[in-house]
């Protein structure tokens, strides 16, 4: 498995300076996730905060991830729809709404216009809600993330994911509509799971092990689908160091104490870190080799050129990363995919989204509603607010967390 990565890692990368639309996340941007019980997972949601916080370690977005299990355009267990928006996103005062339902709303059977006209227009609803308490919002709809006929025989005929596929059209039009943004989280991960049928046809249903909610390795995939419908670049950093003459070219990077005696050896700041992808996760590493993930949004090239022909070790931080050949070198490495100490870091970071996100989880779910009719307003006020201290403390230890640090590089010959 490692073995695959490293020589996927040494293809050859070519410049990554074509440009690109801005990111569509601005500073002090403020972005509600609402949704059923796929955003309630908290998966693809923190998957693309964290890609935020460490790509754009400088940039001050806020996240609340307000998805509820078994919601429909017209509420669910968290209540009716208005209880819902009035609740659980027009308080956080969004600047961004992504929206993910349509999963509950088919009622798992054949389509059924009647119920496909009560999704049509409690979706025209929410959008009428929003525009009226949070006109400003930038509103990202999503086709949502599919039901799995793919690695299993459907249902009935023609498969619910068929059902849901109308639905992700009907979003298509109201966005155009509307003027509102779109993400298509439903073709990429169906296509992700038919590569990977192919591949690991036993391992392949476990990434929607209910055929509904996706472990991590389909989520990270719908995060990427988000991300890109939201230009997010591909670049972490890229650095190109001359052997020969001890020069360097770098993109949001910086090199500096660049030696080439009595070893190559140098200092690297990158201005960001690659994305928190757990490789040593099986489904997670069979969903990136069966996506676009790594060549989206994961990019952090390395080149050397003019060393002597042979094998080189790479250590940073005097840690071993792995073994090149110097052609391999030569034409690129792409350190994202290797176990790097940016790579940890950057777990270290994701670590610390799903911890401050559980406490605004257990805030919201356990002392806000949980406890609505069960404990007195002062008392609930009080522990609320120690929560949401905790979590606010959380949030600065995480963007600490992501900012930039000198790394020392070190390529020894192995000859």
């Amino acid at each position: 498995m490692r073995l695959l990565r490293i020589a996927a890692a040494t293809l050859i990368f070519t410049t990554l300076a074509a440009p690109q639309t801005p990111f569509y996340l601005k500073d002090g941007d403020r972005v509600v996730f609402y949704g059923d019980s796929i955003t309630d997972q908290r998966l693809y949601t923190t998957f693309a905060e964290s890609y935020v916080v460490t790509r754009f370690p400088t940039l001050n977005v806020a996240f609340t991830h307000s998805g509820w299990g078994g919601d429909r355009v017209t509420g669910g267990g968290g209540g009716p729809i208005d209880t819902r928006l009035n609740r659980d996103v027009f308080p956080y005062k969004p600047t961004v709404v992504t929206i993910m339902l349509g999963m509950n709303d088919g009622s798992y059977r054949p389509f059924d216009q009647k119920i496909f006209d009560t999704f049509t227009s409690g979706y025209e609803h929410i959008l009428d809600s929003l525009k009226q308490n949070a006109p400003n919002a930038r509103v990202t709809l999503i086709q949502p993330s599919p039901y799995d006929d793919t690695t299993r025989a459907p249902m009935f005929e023609g498969g619910y994911n068929a059902v849901l596929l109308r639905f992700s059209d009907y979003l298509k039009t109201l966005a155009n509509t509307r003027h509102l943004d779109l993400a298509d989280l439903n073709t990429p991960v169906t296509a992700m799971l038919a590569k990977a049928a192919v591949a690991e046809k036993d391992q392949a249903p476990r990434i929607l092990p209910d055929r509904v909610h996706p472990a991590p390795a389909g989520h990270l995939v719908m995060a990427t689908a988000l991300l890109k419908a939201w230009h997010a670049p591909a670049l972490v950093a890229e650095v190109e160091i001359d052997a020969q003459s001890a020069s360097s070219k770098t993109k949001s990077a910086k090199v500096t104490d660049l030696h080439s005696a009595p070893q190559l050896s140098w200092s690297q700041t990158e201005s960001s870190l690659p994305m928190p992808i757990d490789f040593k996760d099986k489904l997670v590493d069979l969903a990136v080799k069966s996506s676009d993930v790594i060549e989206s949004l994961d990019q952090e090239i390395l080149r050397v050129t003019a060393l002597a022909a042979g094998k080189w070790e790479l250590r940073i931080d005097g840690l071993p990363v792995g073994v090149f050949t110097a052609d391999a070198l030569a034409k690129g490495i792409n350190l994202a995919t290797l176990n790097t100490p940016m790579l940890k870091q950057a777990m270290e970071v994701h670590s610390l989204t799903i911890k401050h996100n559980n406490i605004h989880f257990t805030s919201w779910r356990t002392i806000q509603t949980g406890l609505a009719t069960d404990a007195s307003p002062y008392t609930k006020q009080n522990a609320m607010l120690a929560l949401d201290q905790l979590d606010h403390e959380l949030v600065a230890e995480q963007r600490a967390a992501a900012q930039p640090r000198a790394r020392h590089f070190a390529l020894i010959p192995q000859n």
